[in-house]
C-alpha cells in the first residue's frame, strides 16, 4: 500500500506543477479515438442502439485494462523502475486539477480586459452551451459551473476509485497498486464515454445509454462525498462552508443528472451567488432551476475564488485519501 500512496502523490504533484499536456498519445485521447472508431464500426454493423453502446462500454473497459496490464508486465520484466514510472504516468494522466484552472484563466483575463467576445470564445472550449448569447454574467456563471461540476468528475471521483481499488486489492490479497490503477482507468472510460456519447439527443439517446449510466453510477458516491472536502476547502479559503452545505443539500438534485448539481450547488452557497438558470444549447433553451439563494450573479472574481476553493478542496481530499492507504501499509 505504500507504493499506492507514493504513486498517488507523485501523480498529483505532477498534475499540480505540470498540468495535463496535450499530445497525440495521451491515454484519455487514445480512449476518445477508440470510442470514435468503436462507434463507427458498431453503427456500420447495425448496432447503433443500446446494445451497441453496451458492447462499446464493455469492449473499451476490456481493451483498456488489458493494454495497461500487458504494458505493466512487459516493463516490469525489462526493468522494474520502468513499470513504476509507467504507473505514475497513468495516475498523472487520469487526474485533472490544474487543467481546470488553465482553461479558465484566459476567460478571467479576457473579462478583466473588457473583451467579452474573447471571453465567450475561450469559455466555449469547456462548455457545451451556446456562448454567443451570453453576457458577462452568463460567461462568469458558465465558468464557475464548469469548474464546480468538472472538479468532481475530473478529480474527486478518480481519487475515490483509486483509493477504493487499492483497498480492494489489499483485501483480496492482490496487488493494491494494480487494482487501484485498474479502478481508476475504468472510471476514466466511463467518464470519457459519457462526455462523447452520453447525450440525450436522437443520435445518442440509445447508443450513449450505457456510457451515461456507468458514469452516473461511478460518480454517485464521489459526488456526495465531495461535500465533506468542499466544506474543508471553504473553511481554508474563508468562504461560508456552512451555507455551502445547506444550499448543497437543498439544491443538489435539481438537475436532471443525479450528480452534476452537487458541486455547483455547494459553490453557489459558499460564495453567495446563484448558478444554473435558463441555458441555451444550439437552438434550444433549457429552463434549468436556479441554484443558490438571492440574486447575486457570478463575477470574474468569483471564478478566481472558485479556483482557490477547489484547489484547497483537492489538498484536503488527498490528505483524507492517504489515511486509509497509509493505515493498511
Amino acid at each position: 500500500m505504500t507504493k499506492c500512496i507514493i504513486v498517488l502523490w507523485m501523480g498529483f504533484l505532477l498534475d499540480v506543477f505540470l498540468g495535463d499536456p496535450e499530445y497525440r498519445f495521451h491515454p484519455i485521447r487514445l480512449m476518445g479515438h477508440s470510442i470514435s472508431l468503436g462507434e463507427k464500426g458498431l453503427r456500420q454493423l447495425g448496432l447503433g442502439g443500446r446494445a451497441g453502446g453496451i458492447i462499446l462500454a464493455l469492449g473499451l473497459v476490456g481493451v483498456t485494462l488489458s493494454v495497461f496490464l500487458l504494458l505493466s508486465r512487459i516493463l516490469n520484466n525489462i526493468y522494474g523502475p520502468l513499470a513504476f514510472l509507467f504507473q505514475v504516468f497513468i495516475c498523472f494522466s487520469c487526474l485533472a486539477l490544474r487543467d481546470l484552472k488553465e482553461h479558465l484563466d484566459p476567460v478571467v483575463a479576457a473579462l478583466e480586459a473588457g473583451d467579452l467576445n474573447t471571453a465567450r470564445h475561450r469559455v466555449s472550449r469547456v462548455v457545451g452551451r451556446d456562448v454567443s448569447v451570453l453576457d458577462e454574467k452568463g460567461v462568469c456563471r458558465a465558468a464557475v459551473e464548469t469548474l464546480a461540476e468538472n472538479f468532481i468528475d475530473g478529480f474527486i471521483a478518480p481519487l475515490f476509485w483509486y483509493m477504493l481499488g487499492g483497498m480492494m486489492g489489499w483485501l483480496l490479497g492482490s496487488d493494491p497498486l494494480q487494482m487501484a490503477l485498474c479502478a481508476l482507468l475504468v472510471f476514466k472510460v466511463a467518464s470519457t464515454m459519457d462526455s462523447m456519447v452520453g447525450y440525450k439527443n436522437e443520435r445518442y439517446q440509445a447508443f450513449g445509454w450505457a456510457g451515461a449510466k456507468l458514469d452516473d453510477v461511478m460518480n454517485f458516491i464521489p459526488a456526495r462525498l465531495s461535500f465533506l472536502f468542499l466544506f474543508l476547502g471553504a473553511m481554508v479559503t474563508g468562504h461560508d462552508g456552512v451555507r455551502g452545505m445547506r444550499i448543497g443539500f437543498r439544491d443538489r438534485l435539481k438537475h436532471e443528472s443525479p450528480n452534476s448539481a452537487h458541486g455547483e450547488s455547494f459553490v453557489a452557497g459558499a460564495l453567495g451567488i446563484r448558478l444554473g438558470g435558463p441555458t441555451t444549447y444550439g437552438d434550444k433553451t433549457k429552463d434549468k432551476p436556479w441554484l443558490g439563494e438571492g440574486l447575486a450573479d457570478a463575477t470574474p472574481s468569483d471564478i478566481v475564488k472558485t479556483m482557490w476553493l477547489l484547489c484547497a478542496t483537492a489538498w484536503a481530499a488527498m490528505g483524507f485519501a492517504s489515511i486509509p492507504l497509509f493505515r493498511l501499509s
